[in-house]
């Protein structure tokens, strides 16, 4: 075993190295849906394509999808048969992306599904036995949306989730194969889809931006857990990981590895309910992280549950796991979580609660509004030595320590259904929060409108993924990576059939034509609506106001609706102004970020990394950066707080440099009461009116003026 680890880890620290001396050579295998069939503009968005813009340089990634393939073999649609599994071969690659199995759960191939793990394996092998020895990703499939519960589409996609799935987990399992999930990422999404089966192109950046993860994960040193875990073990598949059960200080404990653990060993611990709802913890796996369990269910998380975990954490740190946890905590498992975290403070990573206890008196007292648990209150009451008057006046509940909790420094993310019956939000997370916040504590709460206590978690963990990552500080920033944006839709103001790379193109090409542009607005939708004089573009709301301005000036519009920080930065890299560098590029981004989850951080840093580039790669070009315009119609909306955040970072680094100008639009567009008026934006606190692009022409004005009058 402990060779397999050092040999996986050399293999691993090659394709790293390899990266800097020749690239890397990546195999995206699959279906249609690796080879972009329904994606506009397939050859630039299909995820193959998208990774390879992503990863740069050092990479070469290969589209080898055929369109209806299956893993299994002697069918008419045989991946084996196929011209694109022979050039798969051909290419020699370090790592494989296998995504096939969808095709394989139709109708027609019902009867044959027995043969398909043998089938599947022997395409594993197949790689596996290049001279390349390259490392095998398999992927689950995405989501379907078919609503047509006697088509063909329907019937295989429940058969997927029935009878593929739990194969490839198999084979995942057994081969000791890397395995990513895709379905969570889409499972919420179905806009992604517009023919109910195929991702869009929008649909591609979201796989593509989850191989990116995998591809350039850092593995940590050879790690197996269990080797220094003495107490006897039973092994199984935890959705295609290695799971060990086994018993410690009389506690049932459970601990799943990741194929290859991060660096630092992360894990995170959850508190009850094993297995319920487990897309974090698969997502986690799939990062590196280790997954530990111990159950001392049903203590109420009282003295004897504390010392029983503190046994179990000396058990596994002192195994090789990190000194700090990430903590998970469903239900009343929000009372173990705090309640461990406040008794070992400097432990704690993070803590994700998920419609939590937080008040024992709430639940299971029901002293509130809630109906409480008869038999668990009595069990409580046993648990803490308590009479009924005692557990009534009980102060003892996380929601009690609120203000202690606050002080650790952990930062906490809540998810909670607004709609809780059994736990009732405003008995417990909502005034947990507010004490929270009151002693300067982190807490995040996600809620969930119209939802009961159930389900727990998110159809998409994602959000929750980040936070754990990002409190480790191993999320990936993308909003500082560049990357080509994958919107199609002439939805987004275009001419019919002009995607973002027809725009990219149009753009480039107006800064290219003739003498040196004086001005150039470098952002997304908003600067797009200037207009400038692109042909792909019909609707210039604010063309007008913009050119009797400007219009003096050689200017043009360079925004592309959509577009992120991200994407600007990419167009910068990869365009053509460097070789025509204006004299003055003002720039207006980063509102787009917001949606996509990016944190005021990320976004600040992705609008950093394009200042830093302007600066280093046209040093003769004044820069006005603007970063995201006001948005937000109300100043105590969630939006508006991101943007004021941002900002707080932006100005705080723009007092230390001299290189560019720092010039918010606060001040042109937010009003006294710190609304934001609908005469200069549209109902959606974003996009602006013509007053609106009246008001921040006028804005810019002087100061673009003034820098063009110096070069004068």
């Amino acid at each position: 075993m402990i060779r397999i680890f050092a040999a996986l880890f050399i293999t691993i620290a090659c394709w790293h190295s390899a990266a800097a001396q020749s690239p890397v050579r990546i195999a995206c295998v699959g279906n249609s849906i690796t080879y972009g069939s329904g994606v506009a503009d397939r050859d630039h968005n299909s995820y193959p394509a998208q990774l390879q813009n992503m990863l740069g340089k050092g990479y070469t990634v290969g589209n080898f999808g055929q369109s209806g393939a299956t893993a299994l073999t002697e069918t008419n649609n045989s991946y084996r048969d196929s011209k694109a599994y022979a050039d798969a071969i051909a290419f020699r690659p370090d790592i494989v992306f296998i995504k096939l199995g969808t095709n394989d759960s139709k109708r027609r191939y019902a009867g044959e599904h027995g043969r398909f793990e043998a089938d599947y394996k022997s395409l594993v092998a197949a790689f596996r036995q290049l001279p390349s020895k390259p490392r095998v990703v398999v992927l689950l499939p995405v989501a379907s949306f078919v609503t047509d519960t006697a088509s063909d589409n329907a019937i295989y996609q429940r058969s997927i989730q029935q009878n593929i799935v739990p194969y490839i987990r198999k084979i995942a399992y057994e081969e000791k194969l890397d395995i990513i999930d895709l379905y969570p990422l889409f499972a919420d999404k179905p806009d992604l889809f517009p023919d109910k089966i195929h991702p869009s192109s929008l649909g591609a950046t979201l796989i593509a931006k989850r191989l990116y993860e995998q591809v350039t994960a850092k593995p940590g040193t050879p790690f197996d857990i269990f080797t220094r875990i003495k107490e006897r073990k039973q092994f199984s598949s935890f959705h295609g990981f290695e799971c060990a059960d086994f018993i410690s200080g009389n506690r049932a404990c459970k601990v799943v590895k990741p194929k290859t653990a991060a660096p630092g060993r992360p894990w995170i611990w959850r508190a009850r309910f094993w297995g319920h709802e487990p897309q974090l913890d698969i997502s986690l796996l799939e990062r590196g992280f280790h997954v530990a369990y111990c159950d001392v269910a049903e203590l109420f998380g009282n003295p004897a549950a504390i010392n029983a975990w503190n046994r179990f954490y000396k058990l596994l740190t002192g195994a090789g796991l990190s000194a700090k946890v990430s903590l998970e905590g469903m239900s009343r498992g929000g009372v173990y979580i705090y309640n461990w975290a406040l008794a070992n403070p400097g432990k704690v990573a993070s803590i994700y609660a998920d419609a939590p206890v937080l008040d024992l008196k709430s639940w299971p007292g029901g002293l509130g509004k809630g109906p409480g648990s008869k038999g668990d209150w009595d069990t409580f009451k046993k648990d803490y030595q308590l009479d009924e008057a005692q557990a009534t006046a009980f102060t003892g509940s996380p929601l009690d320590n609120a203000a202690n909790i606050a002080r650790l420094g952990i930062p906490m993310l809540h998810v909670v259904g607004d709609a809780d019956e059994v736990v009732p939000v405003d008995e417990n997370t909502g005034p947990f929060e507010a004490k929270i916040k009151a002693a300067g504590g982190n807490i995040t709460v996600i809620h969930k409108p119209g939802v009961k206590h159930h389900p727990h978690s998110l159809q998409d963990p994602t959000p929750i993924t980040n936070f754990i990552l990002a409190s480790s500080g191993r999320k990936i920033n993308f909003a500082a990576i560049p990357a080509p944006g994958a919107e199609y839709r002439s939805g987004a103001g275009w001419a019919e059939g002009k995607g973002w790379w027809q725009q990219f193109a149009n753009i480039d090409s107006l800064i290219s034509a003739g003498a040196r542009k004086d001005i150039v607005f470098l952002g997304n939708s908003i600067t797009q609506g200037t207009g400038g004089h692109r042909t792909y573009v019909p609707q210039k709301p604010g063309f007008a106001v913009f050119d009797s301005l400007f219009g003096q000036f050689k200017w043009e519009s360079a925004g592309i609706s959509g577009d992120k920080t991200q994407n600007v930065l990419f167009r910068l890299q990869q365009g053509a102004i460097a070789a025509a560098p204006p004299k003055v590029i003002a720039v207006s981004i980063g509102v787009n970020n917001l949606p996509a989850g990016d944190s005021p951080q990320e976004i600040a840093a992705g609008i950093q990394a394009i200042a830093e580039w302007i600066n280093k790669r046209l040093p003769k070009t004044q820069l006005i950066l603007s970063g995201p315009l006001p948005t937000g119609l109300q100043k105590d909306s969630e939006r508006r707080k991101q943007y004021d955040a941002i900002h707080a970072i932006l100005a705080k680094k723009a007092a230390t440099q001299k290189r560019y100008t720092y010039f918010p639009l606060t001040a042109a567009f937010v009003q006294a009461d710190g609304s934001l008026s609908l005469g200069d934006y549209s109902a959606d606190g974003i996009h602006l009116t013509t007053g609106g692009y009246r008001k921040w022409a006028l804005a810019l004005q002087p100061v673009i003026m003034k820098y063009l009058e110096k070069i004068r």
